[in-house]
C-alpha cells in the first residue's frame, strides 16, 4: 500500500511530527540521514502531544495535523508524551484510533555490536499487535466510587484483519512460522474470539506453521528460547507489553521501531517514549526512529534507499559508533554524531548482518460486513444486574430473590469480583460494594424489554443499580461466561 507515486523522481510528501522530550532530536537527525539517502521526502512539520494539551486541546492532536495526515496518508512521528494516571488520553491513541491503524508492526532483530545476555541468539521475530480495540479503547467507568470499570471490546472484524495483516507479513518477509498468543484459557470470548479467528484464517496459509500460545507463556519462552519466534499475533494491551519485553532482548527500546498500519493511512514511530529527563542534551540513540523511517521507506516503495540506511546504521554500530544508552557515558556519541557516522556510512553493507527481501504487505480491508456472522438462532436466557450496595451477599440475595418473586424472572447468583457469594458457598470470599446479580427467565417467550425495565424499577426502588447486560444464546451456546462457583 504506497500512498502516493514513489519513483525516483517524484517527490513524496510526508507529515512529521517532531514530538516531546528527546523527540525532536531524534527526528532531526533521522530527517538529515533520509535526506543524505536520497529519498524524495519533502517534509510537512505538525505538532502533537504534550505542547498541544498545553494549549488546552484535550485530544492533543489539532485539526491541521489531522488534515495533514489525512492529505499525505503517511506520518513520522516522534515519541508523544501522554499524563500516567491523570489528564487527558494518550494523543499516540488518539493518532491510531482516529486513522483507524489497526495494526502496530514492531520487529526485533539482534543488532551487531550491541551486547546483550541474548547476544548469539539470532534473535528475529516480528510482533503483530492489534492497535485499536481490547481495553486500549479506553472505554472506562466509575462504577462506584471505589471500583473501576474497563471494557474489553474485541470484534470478530477486528481479529480477523490483524490476524490477516500477520500472515501477510510473514508471506512478505519470507517467514515460515506464526504464534497466535492469547489468554483465552480464561477469557474465553474476547480473547477466544482470536484464538478461533487465528485457527479459522490459517487454514488458507497451509505454508506457514501456525501455532496457539497462552500469552504468560510466550513471556516465558520469549526470554528462555527467542530463537524460536518468527511473528507473534497479539491483542492489544498484550502486544505493548511483550513488544517491550522483545525488544529487551536486543539493546532496549533504542532500537525498537514500530509502524501504525492501516488501509489508507501509516504512521511510523519508534517505541519508546520521550524521555524528558534527556531532552537537549544530545545524548539519545535515534537508532529506533532511523529503523522506524527504514520501515516508512519501504512502505512508500523507496526500497534501495530502506537498505541503504539501514546498512548505515548497522555498520555504524559495528565500527563502534555507540550512544550513551549502549555503552554508558565512556567511548559514547551524542545523537547528532551518530546520525553523522550514518550519513558517512551510506552505500556501505555489513558483511554479518544482510537485509532481508521484503515485499509490499497486502494490507486487509475487513469491513463490518465481512466481520459479521449470521447466527442461526439467538435465545434471550436473561439479564446481569450490577447493583451497589454495603449490604452482605445473604442480604441482597434474599432482597433480590423477593424482588423478582412476581416477575418472569428468578434470580440464579451473585457474584462479586467474578466469583458466587450468593447462594452461600460457605467461602470467605472478601466482597465490595459492586454486585453481579444474575436472573434467568424459564420461557424466553417471556423477555422482553417491558420485563426488564420492570425488573430494573423494582430494583431501583430499594438499590441503586449501575449498569445492565442482556444475556442470550447463540446457535444454543451461551454468549456470556459464569461466574467463579457457578453451576
Amino acid at each position: 500500500m504506497a500512498p502516493q507515486s514513489a519513483t525516483a523522481q517524484t517527490p513524496v510528501t510526508v507529515t512529521v511530527i517532531p514530538g516531546d522530550g528527546i523527540g525532536p532530536e531524534v527526528v532531526r537527525a533521522v530527517q538529515r540521514v533520509i535526506e543524505a539517502s536520497g529519498a524524495p521526502i519533502v517534509w510537512e512539520e505538525q505538532a502533537a502531544g504534550a505542547s498541544v494539551f498545553r494549549q488546552g486541546l484535550a485530544s492533543g492532536v489539532p485539526q491541521a495535523t489531522i488534515d495533514s495526515i489525512a492529505r499525505t496518508r503517511v506520518a513520522l512521528k516522534g515519541p508523544l508524551e501522554t499524563p500516567v494516571g491523570f489528564g487527558e488520553k494518550s494523543a499516540n491513541v488518539t493518532l491510531r484510533k482516529l486513522f483507524e491503524t489497526f495494526a502496530n508492526i514492531r520487529p526485533v532483530r539482534e543488532m551487531p555490536g550491541v551486547t546483550t545476555p541474548f547476544s548469539g541468539r539470532g534473535i528475529d521475530l516480528v510482533v503483530v499487535r492489534e492497535n485499536v480495540e481490547d481495553l486500549y479503547a479506553g472505554i472506562e467507568h466509575m462504577q462506584t466510587p471505589d471500583v473501576a470499570q474497563c471494557l474489553k471490546i474485541m470484534s470478530r472484524a477486528g481479529c480477523e484483519r490483524i490476524v490477516r495483516t500477520a500472515f501477510a507479513l510473514a508471506v512478505a518477509e519470507g517467514r515460515t512460522t506464526v504464534h497466535c498468543a492469547t489468554k483465552a484459557n480464561i477469557m474465553k470470548l474476547t480473547e477466544g474470539l482470536l484464538k478461533s479467528v487465528f485457527e479459522e484464517v490459517a487454514l488458507e496459509f497451509p505454508q506457514i506453521d501456525a501455532q496457539h500460545i497462552i500469552i504468560d507463556n510466550a513471556a516465558h519462552q520469549l526470554v528462555r528460547f527467542p530463537e524460536n519466534f518468527d511473528v507473534i499475533v497479539t491483542t492489544n494491551m498484550n502486544g505493548d507489553i511483550l513488544s517491550d519485553l522483545t525488544s529487551g532482548l536486543v539493546g532496549g527500546l533504542g532500537f525498537a521501531p514500530s509502524a501504525n498500519l492501516g488501509t489508507d493511512v501509516a504512521i511510523f514511530e519508534a517505541v519508546h517514549g520521550s524521555a524528558p529527563k534527556y531532552a537537549d542534551q544530545d545524548v539519545a540513540n535515534p537508532t529506533a526512529v532511523l529503523l522506524s523511517a527504514v520501515m516508512l521507506l519501504r512502505h512508500l516503495g523507496f526500497f534501495d534507499q530502506a537498505v541503504d540506511v539501514e546498512q548505515a546504521v548497522v555498520v555504524s554500530l559495528e565500527n563502534g559508533s555507540r550512544t550513551k544508552d549502549v555503552s554508558g557515558t565512556e567511548g559514547s556519541i551524542g545523537t547528532q554524531a551518530f546520525a553523522d557516522a550514518v550519513i558517512a556510512n551510506l552505500g556501505q553493507r555489513s558483511d554479518t548482518y544482510p537485509s532481508r527481501n521484503y515485499a509490499p504487505i497486502k494490507i486487509p480491508h475487513i469491513t463490518r460486513a465481512d466481520g459479521r456472522s449470521d447466527p442461526g438462532s439467538r435465545t434471550k436466557v436473561g439479564v446481569d444486574v450490577f447493583v451497589e450496595t454495603d449490604q452482605s451477599p445473604a442480604e441482597l440475595g434474599a432482597a433480590l430473590k423477593a424482588i423478582a418473586m412476581d416477575s418472569p424472572y428468578t434470580l440464579k447468583m451473585v457474584s462479586n469480583r467474578g466469583t458466587v457469594v450468593f447462594p452461600l458457598t460457605g467461602a470467605p470470599t472478601e466482597c465490595i460494594d459492586h454486585f453481579r446479580c444474575r436472573f434467568v427467565i424459564s420461557e424466553p417467550a417471556g423477555w422482553n424489554q417491558e420485563s426488564v425495565l420492570s425488573l430494573l424499577k423494582k430494583i431501583g426502588e430499594k438499590y441503586r443499580w449501575n449498569h445492565i447486560e442482556k444475556l442470550e444464546e447463540i446457535d444454543g451456546v451461551p454468549g456470556y461466561t459464569k461466574a467463579q462457583g457457578e453451576n
